[in-house]
């Protein structure tokens, strides 16, 4: 893996720290300092996932948190259209807000199988949050309640997303160079 893989950086790592403690106080606006579970979806939302669980910190929340192991794209740069569970939460939802924190809303199909399965387990409510949203790309109606970035159909990585599990250290959101993965 090497920087000039990256045909252009789209978003710097001073805007995604902004839009992050911005997302936290929308968050709070909404959810308050109640009963609430952070829940990452893994592995391209740990980075974003742990700077917002640091800035719940500056209005004084502590939530619990856990994480479903999800895969749909494999080493692939579209989604295989299956949505396969290889870890589950543990903690207990009943009565909880719950937050579903995930890197990016591209088909829908993801958070749609997440929020089918969280809502099954009795929560007060779940919101969802997402460092990046591909419109383009869209299948599923599936609205995010808080989206960091809206950007165009083009492949991502950094700041937690990879292209076969490369890339993800990158402190920033950057174009891979098409010829790496075509």
């Amino acid at each position: 893996m090497r920087e000039h893989d990256v045909k252009e950086i789209l978003i710097d790592k001073t805007a995604i720290a902004q839009r992050v403690d911005h997302l936290v106080d929308e968050i709070m606006e909404d959810l308050g300092s109640g009963h609430l579970v952070v829940i990452g979806i893994l592995k391209g939302s740990f980075m974003f996932l742990a700077d917002l669980m640091r800035s719940f910190h500056r209005h004084n929340v502590h939530p619990r948190i856990d994480f479903l192991t999800l895969s749909s794209y494999g080493a692939g740069t579209t989604s295989s259209g299956t949505v396969e569970i290889i870890h589950d939460i543990r903690e207990d939802l009943a009565g909880a807000d719950v937050l579903v924190v995930d890197d990016i809303l591209d088909t829908g199909k993801t958070l749609r199988a997440v929020i089918n399965k969280l809502g099954g387990m009795t929560p007060r409510q779940v919101r969802t949050c997402v460092l990046l949203s591909k419109k383009a790309r869209r299948e599923y109606d599936i609205p995010a309640d808080y989206i960091g970035f809206e950007i165009p159909d083009e492949f991502v990585v950094g700041y937690g997303l990879d292209y076969a599990e490369k890339y993800r250290n990158l402190p920033h959101i950057g174009v891979l160079k098409p010829e790496l993965y075509s």
